[in-house]
């Protein structure tokens, strides 16, 4: 499984890229990963999940400082996570995603505030657009929070809207979850926790981990100081319906496993009458991929809660304003607005 790790002179950080088939996101991102990562801080580390395509060539002829973890076949993004940091076991650990462009001394910033914030489970840099580093970037932005019908939305964006990032959120602010793009978490917490749901396959999983760690007492900010660029969207798009199914199945996954027992039954009704109502909007529009995205995820959300044990006694409840009123109904488009 392992190429090379070597544990002389082991930094307290291991920056881990999970990478599968993805050779042209190595050359372009992997050498601004290098050049603005301290090594005294971190070790850059490349998960390689069972690539066939000349990956592992690229990272032994042009990265040869990097290690290489290299798995036999293609865990999944979960999975491939949680196998990795079982492996390397540092006691931080970021896990970015290979089409993130670290700014200078980005993760020097997010290791201090963690020493410094016992607290602190898991913590975040200001994520922006690589295309237009100007504008926040959709995937976590400054932050994310979780709203009270269990939407999930962020400093600098809410639903579609992105910001643009005039400084407005330069503040370290404690937030309900972390971006998985360029997620620092305490290893050991990491592990207690369970890691990344590998049922989820892909979206949310990071928010599900995040909600297991403030039930478990500890702390998630956002740390506006680090900052890094990421590409996002590269595999699916917004509109596509594998993201639509994807979204509304894990969404519904993730309050079943951390609501608190006592109201989860009629939180879930009113959730899933919201995404009736999203349904019929897809519906009116003819969108009838859409449309049966929903359905679907709702058929196997049915079916995949059974695999999953009864939420915890007394965790936190999601209590943030309502986004769908907000946004829809009052047109307050950005963070700052909402009330």
């Amino acid at each position: 499984m392992t190429d090379k790790i070597n544990n002389e002179n082991r930094p307290p950080v291991a920056v881990i890229i999970l990478n599968w088939n993805g050779s042209a996101l190595l050359r372009e991102y992997l050498p601004q990963v290098i050049a603005n990562t301290d090594p005294a801080v971190g070790r850059v580390i490349v998960a390689d999940n069972g690539s066939d395509d000349d990956s592992r060539k690229i990272l032994a002829e042009e990265f040869p400082q990097v290690e290489v973890l290299a798995f036999d076949h293609n865990y999944g993004f979960a999975e491939g996570y949680n196998k990795a940091l079982e492996a390397t076991h540092y006691p931080y650990t970021v896990l970015l995603n290979s089409d993130v462009a670290p700014d200078p001394q980005w993760l020097g910033r997010l290791y201090d505030f963690m020493e410094a914030h016992p607290d602190c489970a898991a913590c975040q840099p200001k994520l922006l657009s690589y295309r237009d580093p100007s504008m926040f970037e959709y995937a976590g932005a400054c932050g994310g929070y979780i709203d009270r019908n269990g939407y999930p939305y962020c400093r600098g964006r809410i639903f579609g809207t992105c910001e643009a990032d005039k400084g407005q959120y330069d503040t370290v602010a404690e937030v309900d979850w972390a971006t998985g793009a360029a997620l620092m978490v305490r290893t050991d917490l990491y592990l207690k926790a369970g890691g990344l749901d590998p049922g989820f396959f892909a979206h949310m999983e990071e928010i599900d981990l995040c909600w297991r760690l403030r039930t478990m007492g500890y702390k998630l900010y956002a740390v506006s100081e680090a900052s890094v660029r990421h590409l996002g969207g590269g595999s699916l798009p917004a509109s596509n319906p594998r993201k639509t199914y994807l979204n509304f199945r894990n969404n519904l996954l993730m309050l079943h496993k951390n609501l608190p027992r006592r109201g989860k039954r009629a939180f879930l009704i009113k959730r899933r009458l919201l995404d009736t109502i999203a349904w019929a909007k897809f519906v009116a529009a003819f969108d009838w991929a859409n449309a049966s995205a929903i359905v679907c995820a709702h058929r196997d959300f049915a079916r995949m809660r059974r695999d999953y044990a009864d939420g915890p006694a007394s965790p936190i409840s999601p209590r943030r304003p309502d986004i769908l009123v907000q946004y829809y109904l009052l047109g307050h488009k950005t963070y700052n607005l909402l009330k």
